[in-house]
């Protein structure tokens, strides 16, 4: 009798359906996608952990399919060093001399095009780093743009064969963002009030024609 008992209850847990495993919401992924500018020096980013997010760009639209981009991935003790001196953080808040230091990003995707870039591969870089950005989230990470630096300079540092077009910083946020609703017409500049970063963003009603 123990041995039927123990047999149903078997079957009853075997027939039960899978946990579905939670995942954040697009909604979700995209207001954590903030343009991150200081970052944890305690969590390093791997090598591995780059890859996964490039990885999404095996998977994304691209222009007349071209598939034109490449990536350099750089990371602690592995070239990212050398980024610094190289690029330019905060444009709008040039007197706090952004990223704090201490809190400078150490790992980088540096984004290129095997052709002169026009207005595909621009279109390309822009679905990719969104997309690879979004993934960066999704891990528990984050980064930003950076479309200020010395493309010159950073080709002949890492010894690229093509044309660097943007970089991506990428580690764990140690800033906190918000987001905050405007009409058109309203200051767009971004500022900082008591630690708190703050993004004015359009409202959807003022979007739509």
């Amino acid at each position: 009798m123990a041995d039927n008992y123990l047999e149903k209850k078997f079957e009853e847990f075997r027939s039960k359906p899978a946990a579905k495993k939670h995942s954040a919401s697009l909604g979700t992924l995209l207001r954590q996608n903030r343009s991150y500018r200081g970052y944890d020096k305690t969590c390093v980013v791997s090598q591995a952990q780059l890859r996964r997010i490039v990885e999404v760009c095996t998977k994304i639209p691209s222009g007349r399919n071209q598939q034109v981009l490449r990536f350099k991935l750089l990371t602690r003790g592995e070239g990212s060093e050398k980024m610094q001196g190289l690029y330019k953080l905060g444009a709008a808040l040039p007197e706090l001399h952004l990223p704090f230091p201490g809190t400078e990003p150490e790992a980088f995707i540096i984004l290129c095009s095997t052709v002169t870039p026009d207005k595909w591969v621009h279109m390309d870089v822009g679905i990719a780093a969104q997309s690879m950005l979004l993934k960066a989230v999704e891990m528990g990470l984050g980064g930003i743009c950076i479309g200020a630096f010395n493309k010159d300079k950073v080709a002949e540092t890492f010894g690229l064969s093509c044309e660097p077009v943007l970089i991506l910083a990428i580690g764990k946020p140690a800033e906190k963002i918000e987001l905050v609703p405007v009409h058109e017409g309203q200051p767009l500049k971004y500022y900082r009030e008591n630690g708190v970063h703050y993004v004015p963003k359009i409202t959807a009603d003022d979007l739509i024609l």
